[in-house]
């Protein structure tokens, strides 16, 4: 049997993905500059964090500041609920992919995929290899991608809230392998927070959380395929 998707809002995501790449420029960009002036173009080295002047509560605004430009996209460009988030999920899969491909135009680095980079600094800094966040990244914009551009068949509330819930405990388990050594040394104050390095990753959690975040996804794909007429849906 031969299915046949249709796409009819392609050109909406084809906007929302233009928006996510040029912001990932701008926000490659800014932490070019950002570790240029701190000398840590290499983040995984003795003070990752160094402090000057204000630096750091502007960072953690920025941050913010960012979160809330996805969402904001995703709201203007879906007309339903699931729409927005599925566009808030492409603008913020896209981004960071293409955050890292800048920085690496930019300044060279990084030289792996599996280079250290901190990811995020709230409410704790967190620490992975640069392919984890891709691989999440991946995974929203398949969502994403998902929920925008195909109708599918409704799930029932009871299959939706497990698989949702499954996809939230990935997203916590993610979470704690990120953060894992900021909250071993909590306790201990945030000069102690700034200044931890992590040497282990660990992939076999992270894995897991992995499989469990792309839970949402699977299910939203066998939708998609029970009902092969699609037309786009905002």
């Amino acid at each position: 049997m031969k299915i046949t998707f249709r796409c009819l809002n392609r050109d909406r995501w084809i906007v929302v993905s233009l928006f996510a790449m040029a912001m990932a420029w701008v926000e490659s960009a800014a932490v070019f500059y950002i570790r240029t002036m701190v000398d840590r173009i290499e983040p995984h080295q003795p003070e990752p964090l160094p402090l000057i002047g204000t630096l750091g509560p502007v960072e953690l605004a920025r941050e913010l500041a960012t979160l809330v430009m996805h969402f904001t996209v995703g709201v203007l460009a879906g007309r339903t609920w699931r729409a927005r988030f599925g566009y808030m999920a492409v603008s913020f899969g896209v981004w960071d992919v293409f955050y890292y491909v800048f920085l690496k135009v930019m300044c060279g680095w990084p030289y792996s995929l599996l280079d250290w980079d901190i990811l995020f600094l709230l409410p704790l800094p967190w620490w992975g290899p640069v392919l984890s966040p891709v691989l999440i990244a991946l995974l929203m914009i398949a969502w994403g991608t998902l929920a925008t551009q195909f109708e599918s068949v409704p799930a029932p509330i009871l299959s939706e809230l497990r698989t949702w819930s499954l996809g939230f405990i990935g997203i916590l388990l993610a979470l704690y392998v990120f953060m894992a050594d900021a909250i071993r040394v909590a306790d201990q104050g945030v000069e102690v927070i700034r200044n931890v390095l992590p040497a282990r990753f660990n992939w076999p959690l992270f894995c897991i959380a992995l499989v469990l975040m792309a839970a949402p996804v699977v299910q939203l794909c066998r939708q998609v395929i029970e009902r092969p007429t699609l037309a786009g849906v905002e």
